[in-house]
């Protein structure tokens, strides 16, 4: 890949998450996005990078905001390794990893009620994001299966917080 598509691709990266942040449910603008266009393996990998990016640095906000608490805690966690996954998934493609400016981007929500209610928002829009991916021709390909395979537990996972931020919201 040359030089001039790695720039146009992080910069892309950067609008989608200045979209993505500025929306007022974390996702609906990166699903938005990520549905939209061509999508190649890299705009997938920084579509799922920036989004796992600002979801960490959404919940390490709210926690400063309202106390590390359950599951806002233990989803950040999640975040951390899903990251993990994905800047080894960079490294196989040979591709750099873009850097974390999510915190720039982050908006904390005034309530807990208003934080589980974005975050029911977020991973619904997030599921949404990987299912796109997952029905991309291009992960049907066997060279793929490693990235096929590492979507389908980001969104499988997505799925459990989903759940929790769920039981959260029911709490009021």
């Amino acid at each position: 890949m040359n030089k001039k598509r790695i720039i146009a691709l992080l910069a892309l990266a950067g609008i989608v998450v200045a979209a993505f942040a500025s929306s007022a449910a974390w996702g609906s603008a990166g699903a938005a996005a990520a549905s939209a266009g061509d999508l190649t393996i890299d705009s997938m990998l920084a579509y799922a990078i920036q989004d796992e990016y600002l979801a960490r640095a959404e919940y390490i906000a709210i926690q400063e905001r309202f106390g590390v608490q359950s599951p806002f805690s233990n989803i950040q966690r999640s975040e951390e390794s899903h990251i993990a996954w994905l800047v080894d998934a960079y490294k196989a493609n040979k591709l750099p990893v873009p850097s974390d400016e999510a915190r720039r981007y982050v908006k904390v929500p005034a309530s807990l009620k208003e934080a589980f209610r974005t975050g029911v928002d977020a991973e619904i829009a997030n599921i949404g994001m990987y299912e796109t991916f997952l029905a991309h021709p291009l992960l049907a390909r066997p060279e793929n299966a490693a990235l096929r395979d590492l979507f389908a537990r980001l969104r499988d996972a997505s799925k459990n917080h989903l759940q929790a931020f769920r039981t959260g919201l029911a709490r009021y």
